[in-house]
C-alpha cells in the first residue's frame, strides 16, 4: 500500500529493512528499527501530554537522531510538526511557538532552559524533554488521517518582517519526496550527507527521501570546507545538497577537495539561491565524474525547477525547467503567459503547491491564486505566484531576473529587510535605516545596512554587536554604511533599487 501520511514512510521501511542503517549521527549509527522505536516513544509522550489530532508541535533540537525521530513522531501522534532552527534567538523561537499556537515543544532540557531564560515563560506550552523520556511508556497507535491533512508548518521570513508559517500537507511532502527522488535517481544504496537544517524545506526533503528509499543519511554540521570533504570521503557519500555558501567554501577554502578522491560522490545539488557561473565551472573541473544539478524553489511550492547536468555547461545561469509532475510558466502583470524573452512572474502548478500561510488569509491570497491560464469552467486550479521575475528562452529554459519584493537571499536563508531594520532602529543610533542585499560570491547576497545617524557619529561596531544579541548570525549585517540621506521614491519611501545601485557603485570605486 502506498504511503499516505508522513510516518507511513518510516513504518513501511522499518518493516521491510529494520536492520539497515538509517542515520549516522557523529560516531553512532542507528537502524530503521531504532528510528521507528524512538519515533513511537516520542509519539507516546506527545499523546500522553494530551495532544489531539491537528495540534501544532514544535521541535527544537540540534540536528540529531532524536530530531529525525521527533519529526516522524509528531506525524504518528496526529500532530503538525514545526521544526525550529536552534540558531534562532529565543524571542524568534517564542514568536514561532506563539504564532503557531503550539501545544507542545519537543526539545532537550538544555534548549528548554535557554529558551525560557531568553524569552520568559510560555504559558500553556507543554515541554517534552527527550532526555527525560522513560522506556516504559506504552506505544501510541498511529493516528488516522488523510493526505490532505496539515502535516507541517515551516517558518520563513516574509517581506512584512514577521516570519510566516507555510502550511504543508502530507500529500505535499510525499509528492516532494517522490519527485526529487525520481530526477536524482535516489535509491536504497545512496548515502546522503545532510548539512542543511530540517527547518529548511530541502533539508527536510533529504530526510524524507532517504527514509522512503531505505537509504542512509549522515548528519553533519561543519564550519570548515575540509571537514565537509573529510566526511564525504569517510562516509562514502553519494549525494550532497547545499546552498551557494557551501559551494563557495568548497571551491575557495577547501584545499582538500582537489586532493581527496571522491569516487562515490554521484551528484551534488544546489538550492537557496543562484550559484555564480565561475563556481559552477570550478566544481565541474574539480569533480568531473560528479553530476551537478542546479535547482530553484520556494517553500510555498517546494522545488519548482531543475537544470539537468547535461545542460549545466551550456546554460550555467539557467534555473532549468519544471520538476516532474509540475508545470511552471512566467505570467505578465496583465495575466498573460509571457512570451520567450519577456519577463514575467514565475508561477508554479502541481502537487507541491502548499496550503498557504498559517492564520494569514490575506498573505495566502497574494501568493495562491486561481490559475490565470485556465477558465473556471475548464476546472481552474490554484497556483503559486513565486514573486520572482524570470524570462524563458526559445527552448523553454528559464532564467532568474530578480525579486519583485525586497527579500534578501543569503546563504540559503530568506531574510526580511524589515525585520533587520527594526532591530537596528531599536538601538537608538539611527534616524532612518535601510537593509539591502548586495551580490556576493560566497553567500549569494550579503546583508548590508545603510543608515542616517540620529545624533552625530555612529559606532558601527557597537551597533553590530548589539544587533547580534538579537539576530541570528545570518541576519546580522556584514557592514553598516552611514550616509547623510537615503534615496527616496516620489511618494517619500526609501528607494531600495536606487540604494542597491548606489552602494554597488560605491563598492566598485
Amino acid at each position: 500500500m502506498a504511503p499516505v501520511l508522513l510516518h507511513d514512510l518510516l513504518t513501511a521501511t522499518a518493516a521491510r529493512a529494520g536492520d539497515r542503517t538509517a542515520i549516522v549521527d557523529g560516531e553512532r549509527s542507528f537502524t530503521y528499527g531504532d528510528l521507528d522505536r524512538a519515533s513511537a516513544q516520542i509519539a507516546a509522550a506527545i499523546v500522553h501530554d494530551g495532544a489531539l489530532r491537528g495540534d501544532r508541535i514544535g521541535i527544537l533540537l540540534p540536528k540529531s537522531f532524536h530530531e529525525c525521530a521527533a519529526i516522524f513522531a509528531v506525524s504518528r501522534a496526529g500532530g503538525v510538526f514545526i521544526p525550529i532552527n536552534p540558531v534562532l534567538k529565543p524571542h524568534q523561537i517564542a514568536h514561532i511557538l506563539k504564532d503557531s499556537e503550539a501545544r507542545c515543544l519537543v526539545t532537550s532540557s538544555a534548549e528548554a532552559r535557554k529558551l525560557i531564560d531568553g524569552a520568559g515563560p510560555l504559558p500553556g506550552l507543554q515541554i517534552i524533554a527527550i532526555d527525560d523520556l522513560g522506556e516504559g511508556m506504552p506505544v501510541a497507535t498511529p493516528a488516522a488521517g488523510i493526505g490532505e491533512d496539515l502535516a507541517a508548518i515551516l517558518y520563513t521570513s516574509g517581506s512584512t518582517g514577521t516570519p510566516k508559517g507555510v502550511m504543508l500537507s502530507h500529500r505535499n511532502l510525499l509528492a516532494g519526496t517522490r519527485i526529487v527522488r525520481t530526477y536524482l535517481s535516489i535509491g536504497a544504496e545512496d548515502r546522503l550527507l545532510s548539512i542543511l537544517p530540517f527547518s529548511f524545506d530541502y533539508g527536510l526533503n533529504q530526510l524524507l527521501t532517504v527514509v522512503e528509499q531505505g537509504a542512509t543519511i549522515v548528519l553533519g554540521s561543519f564550519q570548515l570546507g575540509d571537514q565537509i570533504v573529510s566526511a564525504l570521503a569517510k562516509h562514502r557519500i553519494t549525494g550532497l545538497a547545499g546552498v551557494p555558501t557551501i559551494w563557495a567554501i568548497l571551491t575557495k577554502a577547501a584545499p582538500a577537495l582537489q586532493k581527496t578522491p571522491l569516487p562515490h560522490l554521484r551528484y551534488i545539488t544546489n538550492s537557496g539561491g543562484a550559484v555564480p557561473e565561475a563556481t559552477v565551472k570550478r566544481l565541474a573541473a574539480i569533480l568531473p565524474a560528479t553530476q551537478i544539478f542546479l535547482m530553484y524553489g520556494l517553500t510555498e511550492a517546494f522545488r519548482s525547477t531543475f537544470l539537468p547536468p547535461d545542460q549545466v555547461a551550456r546554460r550555467p545561469t539557467s534555473i532549468g525547467k519544471a520538476i516532474p509532475e509540475c508545470e511552471v510558466f512566467p505570467v505578465t502583470a496583465d495575466g498573460r503567459r509571457a512570451k520567450p524573452g519577456e519577463p514575467g512572474i514565475l508561477v508554479h502548478r502541481g502537487p507541491t503547491v502548499s496550503l498557504g500561510y498559517w492564520r494569514r488569509p490575506e498573505d495566502t491570497a497574494r501568493v495562491l491564486k486561481p490559475n490565470p491560464l485556465r477558465a473556471a469552467h475548464e476546472g481552474a486550479d490554484v497556483v503559486c505566484y513565486s514573486g520572482d521575475l524570470v524570462v524563458e528562452d526559445e527552448d523553454g529554459f528559464l532564467y532568474f531576473v530578480g525579486r519583485q519584493d525586497a527579500m534578501i537571499k543569503s546563504a540559503g536563508y530568506r531574510i526580511s529587510p524589515t525585520e533587520v531594520e527594526d532591530v537596528l532602529m531599536s538601538t537608538g543610533a539611527f534616524r532612518q535605516v535601510a537593509v539591502i542585499g548586495l551580490p556576493d560570491e560566497w553567500v549569494g547576497q550579503k546583508v548590508c545596512a545603510v543608515g542616517v545617524a540620529l545624533n552625530g557619529a555612529i559606532d558601527t561596531g557597537a551597533v553590530l554587536k548589539q544587533a547580534a544579541a538579537t539576530l541570528p548570525g545570518h541576519m546580522v549585517p556584514a557592514r553598516i554604511d552611514v550616509v547623510d540621506v537615503l534615496p527616496q521614491t516620489p511618494n517619500g519611501k526609501v528607494d531600495y533599487k536606487a540604494l542597491v545601485a548606489e552602494r554597488a557603485m560605491a563598492r566598485a570605486t
